[in-house]
């Protein structure tokens, strides 16, 4: 029975051991966890010295920098490639126009050429009207408008007054009399005002 009791002291010491190794692995453990976690904190949190706080400004501040030159520079080139393109255009821009007359221009001079071939001023005076009909349906297409103004109220949006017509009747006052020099709208857009005189 006392060899019993022994055995059973000698097997509790033991467990109490193994309990005690097995706690002091996990506090051993626990500690080991609890540096790594402080040191890379104590690495996230580590404060920078004033001459690195100022270098890495310095940095920040060269990159702003060189994005800021690089946007100007960016900028610098598409003003002057707009720039450009509008020379071109405003050199350039009535070329359509120019080529769409050639052939009006063809008509005339072989109409000049052939005038003293003609003794009948009636067939030259009808191939003069057809050259001029042609111009005029080619400055249609391009959306050019002769005003058609006689006979219709003052309107100086339009028309410009350079002559007053006393002695009309009433219904006639305000009215355009007579087109000295004819206007033009371009798509619209006057490009020639109406020189006009106006009953009074």
């Amino acid at each position: 029975m006392e060899k019993n009791i022994k055995n059973q002291e000698v097997d509790e010491e033991i467990a109490n051991e193994n309990i005690g190794e097995q706690e002091t692995a996990a506090d051993e453990e626990k500690e080991s966890a609890e540096k790594k976690e402080n040191a890379a904190t104590t690495e996230e949190t580590k404060e920078l010295t004033p001459e690195e706080k100022i270098a890495e400004l310095k940095k920040q501040i060269e990159d702003l920098k060189n994005q800021q030159l690089y946007k100007v520079a960016e900028f610098d080139n598409f003003r002057k490639r707009v720039m450009q393109e509008k020379a071109e255009l405003i050199k350039n821009g009535g070329s359509k126009v120019i080529t769409t007359l050639l052939p009006i221009v063809d008509d005339l001079e072989r109409a000049q050429q052939n005038m003293d071939k003609y003794e009948d001023v009636n067939a030259v005076k009808e191939g003069l009207n057809l050259i001029i009909d042609k111009f005029f349906k080619l400055l249609a297409q391009e959306g050019l408008k002769k005003m058609d103004v006689v006979g219709k109220p003052f309107d100086a949006d339009y028309h410009e007054a350079i002559a007053m017509v006393p002695g009309q009747p009433d219904d006639q006052k305000g009215k355009v009399m007579d087109c000295m020099t004819a206007g033009y709208t371009l798509n619209d857009k006057v490009i020639r005002y109406a020189k006009v005189a106006v009953a009074e």
